[in-house]
């Protein structure tokens, strides 16, 4: 009777584990040391337990298991190899852990023995992660015996039960695989062997076994809601989903998707708030903080007033406020009744429809070569249903301040730690589980810097998705905070312009996708219209410019704000 391989054993439990337990996305980058969770994960794509991604760089690899996680809202794994490979990780697992992702990261690892010998591709796969995991758990260099089944079985449960929430706040966990030669039977024939042989079927469950549910909603009396009379702003995040509906109750929320959000948000919310004569005449008593807005700099200065009382939902792990200052924290909020009219509610209305008109006709007067106007533009091409990727920098901020406020988008982003990295990548995987349209907006940095997620082999599921790409040739944001004042013009372009003249079209096309540039409204619609897989279409925008538009819709805003008396 053949004997059993270790490595391929417990390989083949840990996926059939995965399955069983609802995931339905695995994400595979090549390597020898991570060979038999790869043999595993591909036999179970062709017997439909799971659908596998093989991607070439684990950068990409782990942020299009983050967007296929975020957008599904199940548990994804990314298997890699030992080594940098599982380092390449990291940005990733910070995203997750900051944004709640319910990430499995499978790391192939060398046997404990060869640790801190010199051996190849060694590194230290422990602690590598450090406190941004839910859980962590070693396995042993696997021998099979009798209960190894039930005991791999058993981790790979509270790995899935703590990515998916169960100590209150879903995120990353990691499983390290410490495999030994012979990491793969010599052939086919004997790995059948192998598994009709074992003496605990590899495909069977200990008796008991049930799939991990979901945690429970939360209960408790959550944050009170805005009782009548009182002066309560709600400030949401930028894919905050209550935003919409608090909105459309009549509250006054400010949203950081704008009017993307909703349309009943208040879409010049970020316009008022940078007006100090508004502000202080009609301030908030109370701000309820929806998630974790990060976007704007008079966000910041509201939530850290002192004659504000903040109060926010969120989970109760994590970020708890820059100054300090919650008074309570709780993950959800209490039933919300209608909003009761007021003066102070009926001002900030009137004030945000005079801004929102202003703003908005002088926006729609710019060429698209203003990246407001184009985000203004995309917002509303979108269809209903439409799942919106916004990626980080001017982007976002420009979907904040410049949206014509509408319904029927869904809004998705990686604001957890805020990077542009793997902003493709977590677009695609999100489109892979979209059964609507998918557009990402980003920019021309945020394309560049993960232009390998594009790269897609002949064999791997594909998305519908478009990416509109404003490229004004390097770092638009700089231009409109510090740097960018004229007393650092002889540093600015090379340090913070960054203008790297590159060919999009040609990378694009490079990939096997299709590249269109458009500069004009109608070849935008065109454009949208005609789009096919992934399709990029890039538009030209001009970054020199924009301090002086931002600094133009600041007087109208002050101007329009004079006329509400």
């Amino acid at each position: 009777m053949a004997s059993v391989n270790p490595s391929t054993a417990i390989a083949e439990v840990v996926v059939d584990e995965l399955a069983a337990l609802g995931v339905t996305d695995a994400v595979l980058c090549p390597g020898s040391r991570n060979a038999p969770l790869s043999l595993a994960l591909h036999r179970a794509d062709n017997r439909g337990a799971l659908r596998l991604h093989v991607r070439i760089d684990e950068r990409t690899a782990g942020f299009l298991a983050l967007g296929l996680a975020k957008a599904s809202g199940r548990p994804v794994a990314v298997v890699t190899t030992s080594g940098t490979a599982v380092a390449n990780l990291h940005p990733a697992v910070v995203e997750a852990d900051l944004s709640g992702v319910p990430l499995i990261v499978l790391s192939a690892d060398r046997p404990p023995w060869m640790r801190d010998v010199g051996a190849n591709q060694v590194i230290d796969q422990v602690r590598l992660f450090g406190t941004a995991l839910r859980f962590f758990h070693e396995f042993e260099t696997p021998v099979v015996a009798k209960g190894s089944n039930a005991r791999w079985r058993s981790m790979v449960c509270r790995a899935i039960a703590q990515a998916s929430g169960a100590a209150g706040f879903p995120g990353p966990v990691q499983l390290n695989l410490c495999l030994a030669d012979p990491l793969l039977p010599k052939s086919a024939e004997l790995l059948q062997a192998n598994v009709s042989e074992w003496p605990e079927p590899l495909a069977g469950r200990p008796g008991g076994w049930t799939a991990i549910e979901r945690p429970a909603a939360p209960s408790g009396p959550g944050i009170p809601p805005p009782e009548p009379g009182e002066r309560a702003l709600f400030l949401a995040d930028l894919t905050h989903p209550l935003a919409g509906q608090l909105a459309a109750a009549g509250h006054p929320v400010i949203a950081e998707a704008g009017g993307a959000a909703g349309e009943h948000v208040l879409s010049a919310g970020f316009h008022l708030l940078g007006n100090p004569g508004f502000l202080a005449a009609y301030r908030p008593d109370r701000v309820i903080v929806l998630g974790r807005p990060t976007l704007h700099r008079q966000v910041t200065a509201l939530l850290t007033d002192p004659a504000v009382h903040v109060d926010m939902v969120a989970p109760a792990v994590g970020w708890r406020g820059v100054a300090g200052n919650v008074r309570r924290l709780a993950p959800h909020l209490a039933a919300v009744a209608p909003a009761a009219e007021s003066s102070w509610l009926r001002q900030w209305r009137s004030a945000d429809a005079m801004v929102a008109g202003a703003v908005g006709e002088h926006i729609e007067q710019q060429a698209l070569s203003a990246s407001p106007a184009l985000a203004r533009t995309v917002a509303a091409l979108l269809p209903n249903g439409c799942r919106l990727i916004i990626g980080s920098s001017q982007p976002a901020r420009d979907i904040s301040v410049a949206v014509q406020p509408r319904e029927g988008l869904r809004t998705l982003a990686n604001r957890g730690a805020a990077g542009i990295d793997g902003t493709v990548s977590t677009a695609i995987g999100a489109a892979l589980v979209n059964t609507g349209r998918t557009v990402a907006y980003l920019g021309d940095l945020t394309l560049l810097h993960d232009i390998t997620g594009l790269i897609i082999g002949p064999a791997e599921p594909r998305p519908e998705l478009t990416v509109v790409v404003s490229n004004n040739d390097g770092g638009g944001i700089f231009g409109t905070l510090e740097p960018g004042d004229p007393a650092h013009s002889g540093s600015f372009e090379r340090v913070f312009g960054t203008p790297h003249g590159t060919d999009l079209a040609s990378l694009v096309r490079g990939t096997g996708h299709r590249h269109v540039a458009v500069a004009a409204r109608d070849e935008l619609a065109a454009a949208f219209a005609a789009a096919t897989g992934i399709t990029v279409i890039e538009v030209a925008t001009d970054r020199f410019g924009l301090r002086s538009l931002l600094a133009d819709i600041r007087e109208i805003t002050a101007s329009a704000l004079a006329q509400l008396g």
